[in-house]
This record gives C-alpha cells, sequence and structure tokens, in this order.
C-alpha cells in the first residue's frame, strides 16, 4: 500500500494546537493499527532552532539522530512512542540552504531559481522523504504559523501542488478559532469563515475543519461553518478545551476524526483504536492519592514551554507513582542564600533545569547547595548536573573559585571544561555533542537501580563536561561518577551515596519520557520524593 498523507494547517491565531491534534491524530490511527509518522514544516528561516532562544520559541528538542527540531516532535514522540529523526522537522531555512547548494553546484544550471517550481519542488521533496521509506501508512504533516502568514505561503503552495499530484490520497485538515464574545454571549464562526477564504484563495480547500474552543458548539454553528467553508457537516468538529493535552485523543475519538480521516484515505478503519493504556494513563492522572511539590529552578520559568519535556516528564513519572505532581516555578536570578531557606523549606524535591550562560547561575548553585545539605532528592540535568559539581567543589572539596569555563575562561579549577572535540568549532548552529549516545552504569548506584540495566542509550545537547582529570578527588570526598561513555569515557552521571537520592546527568532524560513508557530516572526521583 502506497504512503497516504494528511496536512494540518492553523488559521486566525497562532498556539491552537494543531501540534497537539496532529499528535493526537497519529495515535488514534496508531491505536487502528497504522503505521504513522508526524513531521513538522516551520517557515522560520533559522536552520533550526538550535541557536533561538527559549523566549523565541521554547525548548529546543533533540531527536536520537542528534536534530535540533521543534518542541512539537516532542509532542509526537510522547502520543506515538515512536522516535523522530531530521527529516520529521523541515524549516525554511533548510530548504533554501538546499536548493541554494544545487544552484552552487550547477543542478540548476541554465534555470533562474525561483520560489516556483525550485522551492516548492524542495519543499515537496522533504515532504515525501518519511512516505518514500516504505515503512508508514500515512504521514501527518504539520504546517507552522497561520495561513496568511508571509512566510508560510511556499509550504502552503507547496501542499496545493502535492495535493493534485495525490489526488485522493490526502486529506487536508483545518484548525481554527470559535471565539466566544463574553459582551454579546455568542460564539463567532467569522474569523473560520475568513481563515478558510484565505486558503481557498491560494488554491486549497480542506477536507475537515476542526474548531477550537471554549464552549460545546452546537448542530447550528457546525452546519453553518459547514455550508460557508465547503465540507461536510459531520468533517466539522470541535477541539474544547481540556484539563490535558493527554485528553484531546479521546475527545477527537469521540468527534470520529480518525473514522472521517481514513474514510476519504480510503482506508479501511479495522477495528476500533485500542486506548485501553492510554484510558489508564488518563485515570492513574486524574485518580491520584498523593501529591509533592517540586522545585523547578531555571532561568527561564516566566516560559514553562522553555522546559516542556521536564513539564510531562512530572505529569508521566507522576502517574506511574499514583501521584500528581505540583511544580513550584523558581526563578534562579531571584533565589540566594538569604531567601532561599523560604522558598525551598516545603519542597519534596529540587530539579536545578539545562541551559546555557552565566545568568541564573547563583541562583542555581544555591538550590543545588540546600538540597545536598538538608538531604533533599535532587536531580540536575546538564548544566544543572555541572553545577553539581561546581557546588560539590566550591563547597566540599574548597575549591575556591572552581567553576566551568564556560562562565570563568581562566579559573583555577576548571572541574566543568571545554570537550576536546569543541575546540576548533567556530559555528554555533548545530555543532555541540548532539543525540543519543552510550552510557555505562555502575552497579548498585540509583542510575542503575532506575534503569535496572547496565547500558543505556540517552540524548546529548552541550560543549562543555565534567574534567577527569578532578575524578579521583570528586569520588574520595563522596560525589561518584556512576555512568561513563565507554568510547569517550565522559561522566555522564554524578551522585551523592550519602544523601537521600542526589542524581545529576550529562544527558537530557526528559527527551525520552513518554505516555507508554515514563523515563526511569522521573519514574525515581519522584519515588524518593514520596519516601
Amino acid at each position: 500500500m502506497s504512503t497516504k498523507y494528511v496536512f494540518v494547517t492553523g488559521g486566525v491565531a497562532s498556539s491552537l494546537g494543531k501540534g497537539i491534534i496532529a499528535s493526537s491524530l497519529a495515535k488514534l490511527l496508531q491505536a487502528r493499527g497504522y503505521k504513522v509518522a508526524n513531521q513538522k514544516l516551520d517557515p522560520y528561516i533559522n536552520i533550526d532552532p538550535g541557536t533561538l532562544n527559549p523566549y523565541e520559541h521554547g525548548e529546543c528538542y533533540v531527536t536520537d539522530d542528534g536534530a535540533e527540531t521543534d518542541l512539537d516532535l516532542g509532542h509526537y514522540e510522547r502520543f506515538t512512542g515512536c522516535p523522530t529523526s531530521q527529516a520529521n522537522n523541515i524549516t525554511t531555512g533548510r530548504i533554501y540552504q538546499n536548493v541554494i547548494t544545487k544552484e552552487r553546484r550547477g543542478d540548476y544550471l541554465g534555470k533562474t531559481v525561483q520560489i516556483v517550481p525550485h522551492i516548492t519542488d524542495e519543499i515537496k521533496r522533504n515532504i515525501k522523504l518519511l512516505g518514500n521509506q516504505g515503512e508508514y501508512d500515512v504521514v501527518i504533516t504539520e504546517i507552522g504559523g497561520t495561513v496568511g502568514d508571509i512566510e508560510s505561503l511556499p509550504f502552503i503552495e507547496a501542499v496545493r501542488q502535492l495535493r493534485w499530484e495525490l489526488g485522493e490520497k490526502s486529506v487536508l485538515i483545518h484548525l481554527t478559532l470559535v471565539p466566544y464574545l463574553h459582551a454579546s454571549g455568542e460564539l463567532k464562526t467569522k474569523p473560520t469563515q475568513h481563515s478558510v477564504k484565505a486558503l481557498l484563495e491560494i488554491g486549497v480547500q480542506p477536507d475537515i475543519i476542526v474548531l477550537r474552543t471554549e464552549h460545546d458548539l452546537n448542530t447550528e454553528i457546525r452546519r453553518k461553518v459547514a455550508l460557508f467553508c465547503n465540507v461536510a457537516p459531520k468533517a466539522v468538529m470541535q477541539s474544547i478545551d481540556v484539563d490535558t493535552i493527554y485528553e484531546v485523543p479521546i475527545k477527537m475519538r469521540e468527534e470520529k476524526l480518525d473514522e472521517i480521516v481514513l474514510e476519504q484515505l480510503g482506508l479501511p478503519l479495522n477495528s476500533d483504536p485500542d486506548l485501553d493504556n492510554w484510558k489508564k494513563f488518563l485515570y492513574k492522572l486524574k485518580n491520584y492519592s498523593k501529591e509533592v511539590r517540586i522545585g523547578l529552578v531555571g532561568k527561564y520559568v516566566e516560559l514553562h514551554d522553555a522546559y516542556k519535556s521536564i513539564v510531562e516528564s512530572f505529569i508521566h513519572a507522576g502517574a506511574v507513582n499514583d501521584c500528581k505532581v505540583n511544580i513550584e516555578w523558581i526563578h534562579s536570578e531571584e533565589l540566594n542564600k538569604e531567601n532561599a531557606p523560604a522558598k525551598l523549606k516545603d519542597l519534596h524535591g529540587i530539579l536545578v533545569a539545562p541551559g546555557f550562560g552565566h545568568r541564573g547561575i547563583s541562583g542555581k548553585l544555591t538550590a543545588i547547595e540546600y538540597a545536598r545539605t538538608h538531604n533533599i532528592p535532587f536531580l540536575g540535568i546538564c548544566l544543572g548536573m555541572q553545577m553539581a559539581v561546581i557546588e560539590f567543589a566550591r563547597n566540599v572539596l574548597k575549591m575556591e573559585g572552581a567553576d566551568s569555563t564556560e562562565m570563568a575562561a581562566k579559573t583555577a579549577y576548571p572541574v566543568i571544561d571545554l570537550m576536546a572535540s569543541q575546540h576548533d568549532i567556530t559555528d554555533k548552529g548545530g555543532t555541540m555533542r548532539l543525540g543519543a549516545y552510550k552510557c555505562k552504569l555502575k552497579e548498585g548506584s540509583k542510575a542503575y537501580e532506575a534503569y535496572g540495566q547496565k547500558e543505556i542509550q540517552e540524548r546529548h545537547r552541550h560543549r562543555y563536561e565534567f574534567n577527569s582529570k578532578y575524578r579521583e578527588e570528586f569520588e574520595n570526598a563522596g560525589m561518584l561518577t556512576t555512568g561513563i561513555n565507554p568510547e569517550s569515557g565522559l561522566t555522564e552521571i554524578v551522585e551523592i551515596p550519602a544523601h537521600k537520592w542526589f542524581v545529576g546527568v550529562q544527558f537530557h532524560p526528559e527527551y525520552k519520557s513518554t505516555v507508554i513508557k515514563p523515563h526511569p530516572l522521573f519514574v525515581a526521583f519522584i519515588k524518593a520524593c514520596l519516601s
């Protein structure tokens, strides 16, 4: 069977949840036995979000093959459990880079290189990369931005051409907003009508319209949208606000999104989707017997999307432990030794988040010292692990001014130093240690206890590492290296065995936590916080 394609576009406003709708549809089709892949087309000119400040684009998600991608790929993996790759996220920057490289190479000799056909052909080629592998029954492509945006136009045009070429092998879902006007007490469909009109002007007719709403939509509203937007009434469905994004697949099942998509693609319904495990997870999520308070210490805490995968990992781990995880967002720039007791004393656990640069470092060190000296379960991720090493060096080993060469190039004690492989690198984009690497665990350690195996693979995103020449001093003082890369000797995990639960990891465990397979380190961390 040849691969079928589903396209998801958005109108009226951004952040309506295209990624969640795309992920939910993938989950429903997967639950019916279909092999599904998600991909995201991002209209910005950056090659990838790797050099973007989280304030610009939220979390940068990293795949096994080392691609720095949009945070929606995290949703794709969390919902389906299927790993993504470089082919699952395409930006305008990569499209233009590929076309310009071909032009310089002479592939277009004698031709004027233009948006149509050269840019649109390259977009179509990238859209079909996953389908051409022959592994998937359906590829769901989410198009970033909003219909009408200048930067999105080449992508929409490519979709128009591709739909014409594919014929009955494709479906287009358009997600829009139905706002509620409190003054008049009315739901308004006009923004949706204008959004669909903008699509039609480009030559694209949606097959299914999903209406994001705060209130239930009646039959009259759905019929009105169907009439003005040229779709069947049953293909107009609502996506109502819910308590958790993990309810959306259930809501979309109630709206029969999966049935209508399969019907329009000419694919059999097979059996009803098997969502038993998903429903069990939702039940645990809503019916818990315990609660914990975890302090998440970082410098982007006012923007929760900067730590999206960490937040979702806590949700997954909480459900496993029959527990609700309440996150206390603690800005590292506002934390100091004077206010630390008041801000941290009622916490069951402390996580120091990843990041780059010197801003907020003092607050992170303060949080780590408090967790270490007050026997509060601690998890440090990437920079959080590095800060744990620095705090231990300064306060236990008495290495005055110990630091990372990222923050202090001339420190007398560079306990965190630039990786040897990074010394000659000048470009900032895509040059860090990225992707999945092996890690060998020390038996008897907290990490080994959590994973239950000797060797693991985790995803990385860093340039600096624990300086191995200090390893013996640290171990003699009570901070052990319990995870190591078998090829490079890089320290991946540090622990303090004398502490209740104190673990720092150089990698990003949050990238691999899913609904069906919560990450073992987060599960163990929450378990320790409950004990």
